[in-house]
């Protein structure tokens, strides 16, 4: 049942969207709610075409303290995400563009063109230290408008020259596209790639994940990269109990047997407007395990959606993730994907020559 705040104008069709509805986000004063004036024509529908605006960048660089993430920096060459991943944890960020987490967030994109020579001044900071630089940790940065925007790519060259080092989180199999940059990068040992797999079930994965690549062009995916010489890490993530936890198992054996070298996984988490998202879609499109999902995901954060708590939010606690927890532990240990990788390395960096700078010379 849509929300009365988050109903769709009749005759609007979310064809291939993760999100049902387009629920205001937390700081809007007023909410929306679709009605009939009498003007649509009934069998005259509109599907929800995908809009892209451009901002132009002031920074590069996000820095963050979270004492649970591996990495202190970060950049965002876009803002929403074509892929409508109804689980995705970034959707709240619409909401600071007073825009929906919900269908705006997969359908009105910020494109960020500019970013590269943003970066490349950040980066030629005297006061700047380097350190690995996490890319697609928010919102994915091959999703299928960088095709044509390459905004990424733009990212992607800058760090290459500056020789930084990178780590990369995808679902999109367009990174592949980019392997001349990233291929010499990984021998230089600055970079690693990690590729999301939710679920091996194709049919799941078009109604949770409907505009991700496919999980088998995924796997494809690790293994183009892997031949290429760059590590990969399948990131088993989000894993949602009662839904694609029985999939731990397969997911890291399909991926040690395209290449992974090493492995992750991380608890669904639903921060803010994300738990209503996914409770709507639950109802719509699992229904028969609706029930059942939200209490397994409730048994893992205290008897809530969600819990925010640093070294809680990524795992969860009780039973359901120490049980998952362990049969990780146990697959990757068998499938020889606990090893350690190396850290990326830091002191290949250096400061390029700037266009003009020919006192360099000398």
């Amino acid at each position: 049942m849509t929300a009365p705040d988050s109903s769709l104008p009749p005759g609007d069709r979310a064809r291939a969207r993760g999100a049902a509805s387009n629920r205001s986000g937390r700081y809007e004063a007023t909410t929306r709610e679709g009605a009939d004036d009498g003007w649509d024509i009934p069998h005259d529908d509109r599907l929800i075409q995908t809009e892209i605006r451009e901002e132009r960048p002031r920074s590069a660089l996000t820095f963050n303290r979270s004492p649970d993430l591996p990495f202190d920096r970060s950049i965002n060459p876009w803002r929403g995400c074509e892929h409508g991943c109804i689980y995705c944890f970034a959707r709240p960020t619409h909401a600071y563009l007073n825009l929906s987490p919900g269908l705006d967030f997969e359908t009105k994109l910020i494109a960020r063109p500019g970013i590269g020579a943003v970066l490349d001044r950040e980066l030629r900071a005297k006061s700047y230290r380097v350190a690995p630089v996490a890319l697609g940790t928010n919102t994915d940065p091959y999703q299928p408008a960088e095709a044509k925007w390459r905004v990424m790519r733009e990212v992607v060259e800058v760090l290459q020259a500056f020789r930084h080092p990178l780590a990369i989180t995808t679902k999109g199999a367009l990174v592949e596209r980019d392997l001349d940059l990233l291929a010499p990068m990984a021998a230089d040992g600055l970079l690693r790639v990690g590729i999301s797999v939710t679920t091996l079930d194709s049919g799941l994965a078009r109604r949770m994940e409907p505009r991700a690549t496919a999980p088998e062009r995924r796997l494809l995916a690790i293994r183009r990269l892997s031949e290429a010489g760059i590590p990969v890490r399948v990131m088993v993530a989000p894993v949602i109990p009662g839904l694609t936890d029985h999939e731990v198992e397969p997911i890291l054996a399909a991926a040690r047997a395209a290449g992974a070298v090493g492995a992750s996984w991380i608890m669904l988490r639903l921060p803010m407007e994300v738990a209503p998202l996914f409770r709507e879609w639950l109802e719509a499109r699992e229904p028969g395990r609706a029930a059942k999902v939200m209490g397994r995901i409730r048994d893992t954060h205290g008897g809530r959606d969600y819990d925010p708590a640093w070294g809680k939010r990524m795992r969860g606690e009780g039973v359901w993730s120490r049980l998952i927890a362990q049969r990780f532990g146990m697959a990757c240990k068998r499938l020889g994907l606990d090893a350690a990788l190396p850290p990326l390395r830091t002191d290949l960096f250096r400061v390029p020559f700037a266009r003009g700078d020919q006192l360099g010379l000398f």
